[in-house]
């Protein structure tokens, strides 16, 4: 019998706590055509990700679940080579527009892209 394709529990966000830690100023960002990755690290020990996929990229759910399950394929195959980050993928509109392939290459390109951000110093602590 086959595994299961799914994604493994500990690779994903699933407190809005994780998603709003990454709302914030200090986290990385890159961005694509028609997708946006919000990262920064984690104390995990492996990259874990989160789906932002708002109904004002699409009303319909049999379009926003298209690109859901696209940046969930591509995410694992990207995890085997990313750092112990967490990371938050949102769409464009335009997104819709686009074929699977172009939107998995651009997916593949973002994620191989994501690098550990700079430990930030503790407060209190001079930097030399």
């Amino acid at each position: 019998m086959a595994a299961a394709a799914g994604m493994p529990r500990q690779a994903r966000l699933r407190r809005a706590a994780d998603f709003d830690a990454l709302r914030q100023a200090s986290s990385g960002r890159l961005s694509g055509r028609c997708f946006v990755l919000r990262y920064g690290n984690n104390e995990v020990g492996n990259a874990r990700m989160g789906l932002a996929i708002s109904k004002r990229v699409s009303k319909r759910a049999v379009d926003r679940n298209r690109l859901k399950r696209l940046a969930r394929e591509s995410f694992r195959r990207a995890l085997p080579g990313l750092p112990p980050v967490d990371i938050v993928v949102t769409a464009r509109t335009i997104a819709l527009e686009c074929s699977g392939a172009e939107l998995l290459a651009e997916l593949d390109e973002l994620f191989a892209r994501v690098r550990p951000l700079k430990a930030a110093l503790p407060p209190g602590t001079i930097a030399s």
